[in-house]
């Protein structure tokens, strides 16, 4: 449902179609597209690659209960095997980042045979009541209570608050590596270190929320690798599957071997798992993530540049690869408005002051140079 209290309102753009990094109206305007509807079309809009894959697919088999073998969905558990951060070879597949991170929790709290969970103030984990009692912010807490508990907010990047909140008794600490939601703030690579330390001391899991920074978003197939760590869980979806709803939970053996009963009725979705396997192999193909870091960096750096040239009312421009966040002296949503009508360039809110950047991962210079044109009409 859209409207008020719904998370998406309707929008006055009718989209159409899409090609590439374009989206097309039905007025037949086309609009540079750098949300990526929340970092869901990581190769583009419609990859011919995936689209056939999709389309092969559901002409031979759209859909079979998860207890018979499909040769689609055990190509995609092998492939995700093969590119997890080190040994998280097992895999645990189903339909959305919400419930790859309910998995992550029932996972935890079963393998370690504890109750507690640490995560970060300003966190966004997801909206059903398990993932929400890890997510921070009240507006999305309060009207759903009472969540369930055991969850204690430390701040985050704080490596001393952490490794005094995580104990004996911690089942897991859930952290993003980059916070989305709460307005892309990079956690930086000694405070991920200190949480992989300080859970190896204490036998709690590190859970690692890649839902929007996994699949080559940063720079790296997964923000982890550039901090060093391998944790002992790690989530993703949003672009996994090019934008078809796919949750992937990646376990240690240790974490698998005492996970606890667990099912879904659409995991693995023989149609959904194609797209997956299709997107994975485009973007190792094309040496996807390594353009993301590329392009991102230049990016970054002609938004300072534009920022301090033309007295642009920024506060910082922040963030890895192509998850940019630009904080603004006004409304995001304002600005968010007169990008899209003014200037055909979506992007995306991070808070009321943050302007969100996660654009397809093929994005190139010329792109770039087009959307901080556009955020200097737009800001000055």
């Amino acid at each position: 449902m859209t409207g008020e209290g719904f998370v998406f309102s309707e929008k006055p753009i009718a989209i159409e179609s899409g090609s590439g990094v374009t989206l097309t109206s039905e007025d037949g305007t086309e609009y540079l597209d750098v949300g990526a509807s929340y970092a869901c079309t990581p190769l583009g809009h419609s990859p011919p690659a995936v689209v056939d894959a999709i389309t092969e697919q559901a002409e031979q088999l759209l859909y079979v209960q998860g207890s018979y073998p499909v040769a689609a969905r055990t190509a995609l558990q092998e492939q995700l095997a093969e590119v997890a951060p080190g040994e998280l070879s097992k895999v645990w597949l189903c339909n959305s980042g919400t419930e790859a991170n309910e998995a992550a929790l029932k996972f935890a709290r079963s393998a370690t045979g504890r109750e507690k969970i640490v995560a970060a103030q300003r966190a966004f984990h997801g909206r059903t009541l398990g993932a929400l009692s890890l997510t921070w912010k009240d507006d999305y807490r309060d009207p759903f209570g009472p969540l369930p508990g055991g969850v204690e907010f430390v701040p985050y990047g704080d490596e001393d608050a952490l490794a005094a909140a995580v104990d004996d008794e911690t089942a897991a600490v859930f952290l993003e590596p980059i916070q989305g939601e709460g307005g892309v703030h990079p956690a930086g690579d000694a405070y991920l270190q200190t949480a992989r330390d300080v859970t190896e001391e204490t036998g709690a899991a590190l859970v690692l929320d890649e839902i929007q920074t996994g699949v080559g978003r940063t720079g790296t197939m997964w923000a982890c690798q550039s901090a060093g760590i391998v944790p002992d869980v790690l989530t993703t979806a949003k672009g996994v599957a090019s934008g078809l709803p796919l949750g992937v939970t990646l376990c240690a053996d240790w974490i698998a071997a005492d996970a606890g009963n667990h099912g879904s009725t659409f995991a693995g979705n023989p149609v959904v798992a194609a797209a997956a396997s299709a997107t994975l192999t485009g973007l190792q193909a094309d040496d996807v993530p390594a353009n993301a870091a590329a392009v991102g960096e230049y990016l970054r750096e002609e938004l300072r540049a534009a920022v301090d040239e033309h007295d642009l009312p920024v506060r910082e421009v922040r963030g890895s690869g192509l998850m940019i966040g630009i904080e603004v002296k006004r409304g995001s949503m304002r600005v968010l408005r007169d990008l899209a009508i003014e200037q055909q360039v979506l992007a995306l809110p991070a808070g009321r002051s943050v302007v969100r950047l996660l654009p397809p991962l093929t994005i190139d210079e010329g792109h770039a140079d087009s959307v901080v044109d556009s955020l200097i009409e737009v800001l000055g």
